[in-house]
């Protein structure tokens, strides 16, 4: 890698940091090609993204973003994964370093908070931005569906209550 790749790899990943919500620091030390490229397609699916990472451009790349204070992780063969959902890299990573020893979590960071590898794991089992939102809009609906409800019960009876008196006249 010549000056001026290293440059824009740089700057590429500086505004890539900049546009994310959340890292997670790893380490790699062996996995095979065929298992980073598994970990990279679940990271994809989850919205995610991983990048196999040089330690001293890394570095470099950290400055002036919120993940600045995560650059004393950057030591052997390390990865971070990336999204603007703060939950995806998290629980990609711990579900990945579940099943396979080799991918170890070093820590990680939200823009105002850095995360040790307990933290990752414990971000890693709080829900998904889509999954609040979904929470959010059941419980706001739901006040208007009892409304609903409880506006429809007074004319239900009044319809049985007038059923009823008919069928009694029509058995007289």
């Amino acid at each position: 890698m010549d000056r001026s790749q290293k440059e824009a790899w740089i700057a590429s990943l500086h505004q890539t940091l900049n546009e994310t919500a959340a890292v997670v620091v790893t380490h790699y030390s062996g996995l095979n090609v065929a298992e980073l490229g598994d970990l990279r397609v679940r990271m994809r699916e989850a919205g995610a993204g991983l990048m196999v990472t040089k330690n001293r451009l890394a570095r470099l790349a950290l400055a002036g973003t919120p993940f600045q204070p995560l650059e004393d992780l950057f030591r052997g063969p390390t990865a971070i994964a990336f999204s603007r959902d703060p939950v995806a890299p998290a629980r990609v990573a711990t579900a990945f370093a579940k099943t396979n020893a080799k991918l170890i979590i070093l820590g990680g960071a939200l823009p105002s908070q850095v995360l040790d590898a307990d933290g990752v794991r414990t971000l890693a089992t709080l829900p998904s931005l889509d999954e609040i939102r979904g929470k959010l809009i059941g419980l706001m609906n739901a006040p208007a569906t009892r409304l609903a409800q409880v506006l429809q019960a007074p004319a239900a009876r009044m319809v049985g209550v007038l059923k009823a008196q008919s069928e009694k006249e029509a058995a007289a």
